[in-house]
């Protein structure tokens, strides 16, 4: 059931890969809620993926950039104003990769060239993409920016590798931009930490499918899914939310709360 939240706003969407993506989902959801946005992504994540069906299907334009280079998002930035006819109401980041982790680097045997490509990629890009914006002066009053983010960033979960500290980056660019493009912005800046979702990257993370299944033993409410977040983002994109900035929310059914379940005691 749509409830047209966004109808009339416009953003721009980082990271849709294929259908299983949460980045794609959000993108549907936007639609369906009357948004309209641009889709970005890196020239090689465009060739493995399937981002020309999700503009067909949301009428969307994209516009190829490298979210580690800083000519390539001004030039996003300014495009998106032209095509979407404006000033950007809200902004998606769901970019993370890991080198260390693709070539089978343990977290104590680093590559470190490896380490800041994958840093440069899932953390720093978050800043300058935010610096892009903020700069050009692109973002409309109560605008909102969201991050995915993963609770790796608070606790060691051991094959999440470097990951874990690009994410405890991330949110921490979240806290001290969301300070500056608040105060003087009136924009909003949030992190979503999400139960770990059988996405493309995800499953690349070694012990995954083990891992979550403990999660959704472990939650309350069970895992959320890649549709469940982009509900949730939707929420931080409408104007319902207008004071929540500065965030890191936890949508992973209580997990994240939970010692110990019922479920995993009988287990072991």
């Amino acid at each position: 059931m749509a409830y047209n939240l966004l109808k009339g706003k416009r953003g721009i969407i980082f990271g849709a890969l294929d259908e299983n993506s949460i980045a794609w989902k959000t993108a549907q959801s936007v639609h369906d809620e009357g948004g309209t946005f641009v889709l970005t992504n890196a020239p090689i994540a465009m060739r493995m993926g399937q981002i020309k069906t999700l503009a067909e299907k949301t009428g969307s334009e994209i516009i190829p950039a490298d979210a580690t280079d800083q000519e390539d998002l001004e030039n996003l930035v300014t495009k998106s104003m032209e095509i979407l006819g404006g000033k950007i109401d809200f902004v998606l980041h769901s970019i993370g990769m890991s080198v260390n982790v693709r070539k089978g680097r343990a977290y104590t045997d680093e590559n470190y060239d490896f380490t800041t490509k994958g840093w440069d990629v899932s953390a720093l890009s978050f800043h300058k993409v935010m610096q892009a914006l903020f700069k050009a002066d692109a973002m409309s009053e109560w605008g909102s920016i969201v991050a995915l983010t993963y609770m790796a960033a608070q606790r060691t979960f051991p094959d999440y590798n470097d990951m874990a500290d690009n994410k405890a980056y991330l949110e921490s660019v979240a806290r001290s931009f969301g300070y500056f493009f608040g105060k003087e912005k009136k924009v909003r800046v949030n992190t979503i930490s999400q139960s770990p979702t059988a996405t493309t990257a995800g499953q690349g993370i070694k012990g995954f499918d083990g891992f979550i299944s403990y999660a959704e033993k472990m939650s309350p409410l069970g895992n959320a899914t890649a549709q469940d977040c982009a509900d949730y983002t939707l929420t931080l994109f409408s104007d319902l939310t207008r004071k929540v900035t500065m965030q890191n929310l936890f949508h992973d059914g209580g997990f994240s709360n939970t010692g110990v379940s019922q479920e995993v005691i009988d287990k072991f």
